[in-house]
């Protein structure tokens, strides 16, 4: 496998972690405000990781 298509795999399954969290903190914003920033501050963080995927697959 080439190193683009792996970085491409790495990026769709954080691309899926992602959306689950913001999902999440969307959710759960109203009933418990500390679970929704706990998932806001992850997704920011693979949102990170994500963006340096981008970088590298260019």
């Amino acid at each position: 496998m080439s190193r683009i298509k792996t970085i491409k795999s790495n990026q769709n399954k954080l691309y899926k972690e992602y959306r689950d969290l913001m999902e999440l903190a969307y959710n759960s914003r109203q009933t418990d405000s500390a679970v929704s920033d706990i998932s806001e501050y992850k997704a920011i963080k693979l949102l990170n990781k994500l963006n340096k995927l981008n970088y590298l697959a260019r």
